[in-house]
């Protein structure tokens, strides 16, 4: 496991992310199961994602759901592995990470 987060480590600072490319990663691979305007779906609205996990976080999900799950507190994992590239996981993790008006508005409401 080590091994797996020092080489996503590695890769995730040589390659440059791009929300523009991450969002349409999202709109062809994630979108029917996460929502991002928290009307809900199979798996967690990514605005809750961006909020409780950073981009490194969401990007090693990304890449091997099923070694992650136990860590990120889920008794089970409905998440494929999906058959994206280094580039298309750190572009999507930075996606979901950008979706900052709910962290906005969380904030707000903490206070």
């Amino acid at each position: 496991m080590q091994n797996i987060s020092l080489t996503f480590l590695l890769l995730s600072t040589l390659l440059s992310a791009d929300i523009t490319r991450g969002q349409a990663v999202y709109k062809s691979n994630c979108a029917m199961c996460h929502t991002i305007d928290g009307r809900g779906g199979l798996g967690p609205d990514f605005n809750m994602v961006s909020y409780t996990r950073t981009n490194a976080q969401i990007a090693h999900y990304a890449k091997d759901p099923y070694a992650m799950y136990r860590s990120f507190g889920y008794d089970a994992n409905a998440m494929p592995t999906l058959p994206l590239t280094d580039q298309e996981i750190v572009d999507v993790a930075d996606y979901i990470g950008s979706l900052v008006k709910f962290k906005k508005w969380m904030i707000k409401k903490e206070k």
